[in-house]
Formats: C-alpha cells, sequence, structure tokens
C-alpha cells in the first residue's frame, strides 16, 4: 500500500470543515474494511480496462471480489472514460491521458498530495474522472476530493495545453451516479488560494475548531471527539429528556471534559447508559415522520419523499431471446439469459437500444424520506400512490 498524505484528497472534506482532525486521526491505526478492500480491488480492475483500452500492456488483476456486478460497474468507468476521450479527441487530437497518477498539490496544502483514477489533460477542458463503489451517494458538485485533484493536474499539465476549465467526474454506477461539475482554471485556482491555503495551514498544524457534521462518518477519532459528544448531549438535553419526561439532570449528566480535544476511557464510560437511549428514540422518530410522510402525505418542513435506486429489467425474457437471434446474436445463452448489462456489451450501446430498448423498463425505487437537499426529484403521492412500494 502506498504511502498517505496528511491532508490527503480523499479525507479533505474532513480536514476542511474540521481542521484539527487530520492530526488527531494520526493517533488512530488506519485500518480497512471489507468494503474497503473491494474498492480497492475494483480500482484495479479500472486501470486494467482503460490502460488495455488505450492498448497498453499489463496482467489482468484477480480477486474475490470481481463478481458479475463488479465487472458491471467497472464496465460502466471505461464506457464513461471512453466516450469522454474521444469527445476530447474532437477538438484536441492528442490528448495525455494518466492513470492511476499521482498529483502533487503541495502548493496549496503542505505535503498535499494524491492519486486520481483518471486525468484526460487537453486543449480547452481537462477531465478528471473519479470511480466510486460505495452505497452513499456522492455529490460532485464542488467536490473537494476533485478539486484538489485538479489542482494537482494543473500544476502536472498546464505547460503543456492551453486548458480553460476543468471537468470533475463521478461515476458511481452502484447508485446510478453518473455526474460532472465544470469550473473554470481562474474559479479552481482561487478556490485552491482562498479556501484550501488558509484551512491546510491550520490542518497541518493540528489548529482550529473542532466542528462536527456529515464530514464525521469516517473519520479515526469520531468515538473520542469532544465536539461531536457535546452535539449528541446538547440534543439530549434539549430533546430527548423533555418528551420522556424526566429531569433533564438527572438522565442526562452536564458532563465537563477534562481535555478540550479527546475523552479518555472514564468519561466515555459516562456515556454509554445513554447512547442506546438516544438511538432507539432517533430510530423511532425517524421511522415515525417517514411513516407519516409516505403514507399519509404529511409534509415535514426541509423533507422530501423520493424514489430509492431501482434497477432496470427486461419486461419478456422470451421475446428478448426471439428478438436477440433474429438479430444475429446467438450467444447470449448460461444458465438463464444473460443481464442487461451484458446484452449491452454484447451489441453496443446504439444496437442494444434499436433492438431491445423497447423491452426495457426500470421499476419505481422504494420511497424514502430524505433531506431536501437531496439530488432526486421528489414524488407526487398524490398522483399514483399505487405504483409504489412503501417503505419498510
Amino acid at each position: 500500500m502506498g504511502k498517505h498524505a496528511l491532508l490527503s484528497a480523499s479525507s479533505s472534506h474532513r480536514w476542511l470543515n474540521c481542521t484539527p482532525s487530520a492530526r488527531l486521526e494520526e493517533y488512530y491505526p488506519d485500518t480497512s474494511t471489507r468494503y474497503a478492500e473491494e474498492g480497492t480491488a475494483a480500482h484495479e480492475l479500472c486501470e486494467y480496462k482503460v490502460k488495455h483500452y488505450l492498448h497498453g500492456r499489463m496482467p489482468r488483476p484477480q480477486s474475490e471480489f470481481y463478481t458479475e456486478q463488479i465487472e458491471r460497474y467497472t464496465d460502466v468507468y471505461l464506457h464513461f472514460f471512453a466516450d469522454t476521450l474521444e469527445e476530447v479527441k474532437q477538438t484536441c487530437p492528442v490528448p495525455l491521458v494518466m492513470v492511476e497518477k499521482q498529483l502533487d498539490y503541495s502548493n496549496y496544502a503542505p505535503d498535499g498530495f494524491g492519486t486520481a483514477d483518471c486525468i484526460i489533460a487537453a486543449d480547452g477542458t481537462m477531465h478528471v474522472i473519479d470511480f466510486k463503489t460505495g452505497f452513499q451517494y456522492v455529490e460532485v458538485r464542488e467536490n473537494p476530493q476533485l478539486m484538489l485533484y485538479g489542482l494537482g493536474a494543473l500544476n502536472a499539465c498546464s505547460w503543456m495545453y492551453d486548458i480553460q476549465q476543468v471537468a470533475l467526474s463521478i461515476v458511481q454506477p452502484r447508485v446510478d451516479n453518473v455526474a460532472t461539475y465544470t469550473c473554470s482554471v481562474e474559479e479552481l485556482i482561487r478556490w485552491g488560494n482562498t479556501y484550501v491555503k488558509p484551512r491546510a495551514a491550520l490542518a497541518y498544524q493540528g489548529k482550529g475548531k473542532l466542528v462536527p457534521g456529515e464530514h464525521c462518518r469516517f473519520c479515526r477519532h469520531q468515538a473520542h471527539c469532544v465536539a461531536r459528544a457535546e452535539e449528541a448531549l446538547h440534543l439530549a438535553q434539549e430533546e430527548f429528556c423533555e418528551l420522556d419526561g424526566t429531569d433533564k439532570t438527572d438522565a442526562v449528566p452536564n458532563v465537563r471534559f477534562k481535555n478540550p480535544a479527546t475523552l479518555d476511557h472514564r468519561e466515555i464510560e459516562a456515556l454509554l447508559p445513554m447512547l442506546h437511549r438516544i438511538s432507539e428514540w432517533i430510530d423511532e422518530v425517524f421511522a415515525y415522520v417517514s411513516e407519516e410522510a409516505i403514507q399519509h402525505g404529511v409534509i415535514w418542513k426541509g423533507y422530501k419523499v423520493v424514489e430509492g435506486r431501482s434497477v432496470r429489467r427486461f419486461t419478456d425474457e422470451k421475446q428478448v431471446e426471439q428478438v436477440a437471434v433474429a438479430a444475429g446474436y446467438l450467444d447470449i445463452y448460461k444458465k438463464s439469459l444473460i443481464t442487461l448489462t451484458e446484452f449491452e456489451k454484447l451489441m453496443g450501446k446504439k444496437k442494444f437500444q434499436e433492438i431491445l430498448g423497447g423491452l426495457v423498463c426500470r421499476p419505481p425505487g422504494k420511497l424514502t424520506l430524505v433531506p431536501e437537499t437531496d439530488k432526486r426529484p421528489a414524488v407526487d403521492l398524490t398522483a399514483a400512490p399505487d405504483e409504489f412500494t412503501a417503505l419498510d
């Protein structure tokens, strides 16, 4: 495994929002999970497929994680890369493609570097493409990880090409998230100078204010973070204990912590008895508001009901067999009909659409309640309530 920067691009959403977190995380081992291992293996397969497309020579990687699903996801990434490259070649015949490229942005963040999945440098627009395998939707707009890659790529390539803008793309097939955000070179450099530099300087020194938020999700310090604990306790004192009908002082003690940055073992133990009750209450409240919104159309300010993810499927597999065979495609049999994505790979996207496009449908996804900032459109529950599957 390669060396990781303290102010890495992949952790930038944490240290840019909570500057002390970078140094605090140094005290904890960098453990891995099965999901992380799957992601690493999938990235290696992406690298192989892109280099193979470019006629590069490298052995195909092997992994227990290379399921049919991962093959499909990495194919989506390859197709996006290939389409982007061909589009770039229309205006810049000789672009530079860099795959799994380590990029240096230390002129913005001390000792800062990160490894980008793919860079396509060219006159006009430079492309930064990032592949993700996670289940949690990742927003591409003003994504700090990709923007830091963009700054590093400008450092490496701006002398070779007349780059006017940078297109940042996320390919996240698991949640049907393939999106691009484009900004000018001037905007990107301004962001680096005015936003990144001062925060990176604080983060490198371990200074600044602890700020809890969504960025805490994968922080190794989160279970010991005084700011996160105080936020939870404040919620418990202001809301949970009032609804419980018990005295705030008795139910949730007013804990004062010795260390301004770290909770010790005893202080964590003091929190444990209340954590389960708070967690149960939060789960019960969200289950209630979700049911009210989905089943009864109750409007909760700042939230909306959207469709969950659904997967395309053939409407009539027998007819698909007949139509595909009549079109001359015979290699379509396994123990069962090959998947929709495999048909696309066999025929090509254009032919697939011509021959079988009319036999493809995408059923409605399961309804779920999310914040209004979610990018999915709200579901009109008054239009056709029977078409959707209610939340479990």
